[in-house]
C-alpha cells in the first residue's frame, strides 16, 4: 500500500477550541529509513490531550493540531533500515515518536529520556522542523524504536490505552520493584485512567497492592482491579499513623493536587523507599512538602516518564498472559464524538479510558 499524500485527522486550532475538533487535511512527515507507518484502527483519549489542546503546558504549535498518543494500526510501510517490523504487522505507537538513539540514554534503554525526543504531537522533529501529529487520524508515523508489535491476545481497543496510560505507570513499577515484587507492599495513589492499570500491573507483578483514594466509593471497583486493601484518606482519620513502616514503594498517578498531603504518605514509607508521581497537573500546580519530612525514614521523592521498548515489550507480554486490561468505553470517531469524549474526560465522567473506534468509517 502507497502512503497516502495527505493525512485525515480531527483537529483543534487554538486552545480556546480544545473541545471542538474539526476534520482536517494535512500533509505527513517525510518517510525516514527507521520510519514506520500506521494505518490507525483505534485511540485512546488520554488526559495530557486535554491538558497540550487546552495550552496548559506549552503553546500549540500548529493550527491544525492533532492529539493523541495511544495508536493501535496496522503498518502499510517501512522506511529502509527497519528491521522488526513489516508491513502487515499490528504495532502501537506511545508518547514519544523518535529521539536520537546515539546518546548514553538511547543506547542504555533510558531512550524516552533522550534530550532530542519527539512527542508523538505538538512537537519539532529535531532533523526536519516537522510538528508532529497524533492519533486522532487516518495514519500515524513513528521510529522504529518507538513502535511496540501488539500480542494476538490483546484486541486493538484494550491495547490502545497500554501505549501511554500502562507504559506510564509500569516502568516505574518494574524499575523499583524488579520483576518479582512478592512480599512488597505497594500504595497506588489515584483510582482514575492511570491509578486502575498501575493496580493491576503491580498485583500481576506479585506485589501486595494498596489503593489509595480521598473517598470510599471506589473501593469495591479497586478490590476487583486487584487491590488487597484500601484507604480512603478523606474518612480514615490518622490513617498514616496505622500505617506507619509499611510501604516500600508509593506510586501516585492522581492527576491532581488538591487533598493530596505529601507529608503523610512520605511518612508511610519504610527506610530508603521511594514516592513516584507520574500523574501530570497542569504546570503551575506544585507540591508542598517539609524537608523534614525525608529525614525518618531516609526516603526518597521522584517522577517518571513513560518506559522504554524493552518495558512496552514486557508489558504487553504480562498484559497478554495475566489477561490486564484497561477498563474503557469505545467511542466511534467524529468530529462530534471527539468534542464530547474531551469534555467527559475533563470532567471525570470516564471509567476509566476512551478509546476511539471505527477509524475506517471515519477517514475513508
Amino acid at each position: 500500500m502507497t502512503i497516502p499524500q495527505y493525512f485525515k485527522g480531527f483537529a483543534v486550532d487554538k486552545p480556546e477550541n480544545w473541545n471542538k475538533p474539526k476534520l482536517v487535511e494535512y500533509k505527513p512527515k517525510e518517510l525516514a529509513s527507521h520510519d514506520v507507518v500506521l494505518e490507525n484502527i483505534c485511540c485512546g483519549l488520554c488526559g495530557s490531550d486535554i491538558h497540550t489542546i487546552k495550552g496548559a503546558w506549552k503553546p500549540l504549535n500548529r493550527d491544525d493540531l492533532v492529539v493523541g498518543h495511544e495508536i493501535i494500526g496496522k503498518v502499510i510501510a517501512v522506511g529502509k533500515d527497519v528491521k522488526d517490523i513489516k508491513v502487515g504487522d499490528r504495532c502501537g505507537i506511545g508518547a514519544c515518536s523518535k529521539s536520537c538513539m546515539d546518546c548514553e540514554r538511547c543506547k542504555t534503554d533510558n531512550e524516552q529520556y533522550c534530550n532530542k525526543k519527539v512527542g508523538t504531537y505538538n512537537s519539532e522533529d529535531f532533523d526536519t522542523g516537522y510538528i508532529s501529529q497524533g492519533g486522532y487520524s487516518s495514519h500515524s508515523i513513528a521510529h522504529e524504536q518507538y513502535v511496540f508489535p501488539i500480542p494476538e491476545a490483546l484486541e486493538s481497543a484494550v491495547a490502545a490505552p497500554l501505549m501511554c496510560a500502562g507504559l506510564t505507570v509500569f516502568s516505574p513499577l518494574v524499575r523499583n520493584l524488579g520483576e518479582d515484587a512478592k512480599g512488597k507492599t505497594v500504595g497506588i495513589i489515584g483510582i482514575g485512567g492511570l491509578g486502575h492499570l498501575a493496580i493491576q500491573f503491580a498485583n500481576a507483578l506479585g506485589a501486595n497492592v494498596v489503593a489509595f483514594s480521598r473517598s470510599s466509593s471506589k473501593k469495591d471497583q479497586a478490590i476487583e482491579m486487584g487491590a488487597h486493601d484500601f484507604i480512603a484518606t478523606g474518612e480514615q482519620k490518622n490513617w498514616n499513623t496505622s500505617y506507619a513502616n509499611k510501604f516500600d514503594f508509593i506510586l501516585n498517578c492522581a492527576s491532581g493536587i488538591d487533598g493530596l498531603n505529601l507529608n503523610d504518605y512520605l511518612s508511610v514509607l519504610r527506610v530508603d523507599a521511594k514516592f513516584v508521581s507520574v500523574g501530570l497537573p497542569p504546570v503551575a500546580d506544585t507540591f508542598e512538602v517539609s524537608p523534614f519530612s525525608f529525614i525518618g525514614n531516609a526516603c526518597s521523592f521522584g517522577s517518571s516518564l513513560l518506559g522504554s521498548k524493552k518495558e512496552a515489550l514486557y508489558m504487553l507480554q504480562l498484559a497478554a498472559e495475566k489477561n490486564i486490561k484497561p477498563w474503557i468505553e469505545e467511542v466511534p470517531i467524529t468530529a462530534e464524538s471527539c468534542g464530547t469524549a474531551l469534555t467527559r474526560c475533563d470532567e471525570g465522567d470516564v471509567r476509566y479510558r476512551f478509546v476511539f473506534t471505527e477509524f475506517d468509517k471515519a477517514f475513508n
